[in-house]
């Protein structure tokens, strides 16, 4: 049975554009808060992401952090539905958690909705140690009992998250349709977490049968997402421990098995944080591509939730738009079944996560090069 929706009041948050404000006549973003700190029993929710179901059904899932603000404790993966494309959500539903009151972390989830089957996958681990798959055939209404495929995907390594963010499904060249997870690692023998750090990917090539481990990067690099390029490549932007306050990328021409050097992306500034990619659009679907990414734009404070486009398969960044000035941090992007964007984040030093809807228009204030 379907969740009773819950009608929500916008947000007046407000919209800026970099150093102006919208033109005159374009929509501002629309914004509700979805998950509140300090509700459904729980201190704090955190590591959101969103997910566009086959139906046009929208999954909004993050931790729900019992008893505090920190990163391990006793956490629960986390959901609230939308039926009407995230302008109200349902009450707050139970994925997964384990030992009760115990503290055992339950987190880093990574959906990825398999345009075959219709089936959405959902990794996430357990203690940042042991990972695990479920999944879910009726739009998250019900999960399947998680299976354990760590020795699937994990070498001998002391550290592991899966996203967080979304998985992506390939749609072109030899690995069309395979099914890619970005995750990171830190690798054993190094004391030196940032150091130690690593971005890498696993993958099914059989619907989610089962799945392999990918190539892992250079060191300094860890919490990731992964965007196919026209040329049927993977690039990987990183959050990055270089000490220059840029997101950094890597491509793989193999689907996932090998990265190249990773480079900085100059424009994509960073106070070392999560953050979101993905593609709206294809140039074979219209005759454009267009690539979305989403950050706090700051290089020392997770302030100003931006969100920025590119033409050029993630060369450029020549529009962007400051979506809240306050406090923000991790977030996670969706195309909308409307053709709007959506994008989930945090906001006012944790206290919420808060759900956003605009348009191409709103982004580009009318001109979509």
């Amino acid at each position: 049975m379907r969740t009773t929706l819950v009608t929500i009041v916008s947000l007046s948050l407000p919209a800026f554009s970099c150093g102006h404000r919208a033109a005159a006549g374009l929509t501002s973003p629309q914004q509700v808060d979805v998950f509140v700190s300090g509700t459904h029993g729980y201190h704090t929710f955190r590591i959101p992401v969103v997910v566009s179901c086959g139906s046009g059904t929208l999954l909004a899932i993050c931790e729900g952090r019992k008893t505090s603000r920190a990163d391990h404790g006793d956490i629960d993966l986390v959901l609230k539905r939308s039926f009407d494309g995230g302008r109200t959500w349902g009450t707050l539903e139970l994925v997964h958690e384990e030992g009760g009151d115990d503290k055992i972390t339950i987190g880093n989830p990574c959906p990825v909705v398999d345009r075959i089957t219709g089936t959405i996958w959902l990794p996430f681990t357990r203690d940042n140690d042991d990972v695990f798959m479920t999944s879910s055939d009726d739009d998250g209404e019900t999960w399947s009992k998680p299976q354990l495929i760590t020795s699937q995907v994990k070498k001998n390594w002391n550290w592991y998250a899966t996203g967080p963010g979304n998985g992506i499904q390939l749609r072109r060249g030899p690995h069309k349709d395979r099914l890619v997870i970005p995750c990171d690692h830190r690798v054993n023998g190094i004391t030196d977490r940032r150091e130690s750090s690593r971005s890498h990917v696993f993958f099914s090539d059989d619907h989610g049968k089962s799945w392999k481990l990918g190539g892992a990067t250079d060191t300094k690099l860890n919490e990731c997402v992964a965007v196919e390029l026209s040329d049927a490549s993977l690039m990987l932007n990183m959050r990055s421990f270089r000490g220059n306050n840029r997101r950094a990328v890597s491509v793989s021409r193999d689907g996932g098995l090998t990265w190249n050097d990773p480079t900085d992306d100059k424009t994509l500034i960073e106070p070392v944080c999560q953050a979101s990619f993905i593609r709206y659009t294809g140039s074979d679907s219209s005759g454009k591509s267009r690539l979305l990414f989403s950050n706090p734009a700051s290089i020392r404070d997770r302030q100003g939730m931006t969100v920025r486009l590119s033409y050029d398969e993630g060369r450029t960044w020549p529009k962007s738009k400051v979506l809240y000035e306050g406090s923000a941090a991790y977030s996670c992007l969706s195309n909308l079944p409307s053709g709007k964007i959506g994008l989930i984040y945090e906001r006012d030093d944790y206290q919420k996560i808060t759900f956003a809807r605009f348009t191409l228009q709103w982004l580009t204030d009318s001109h979509d090069i």
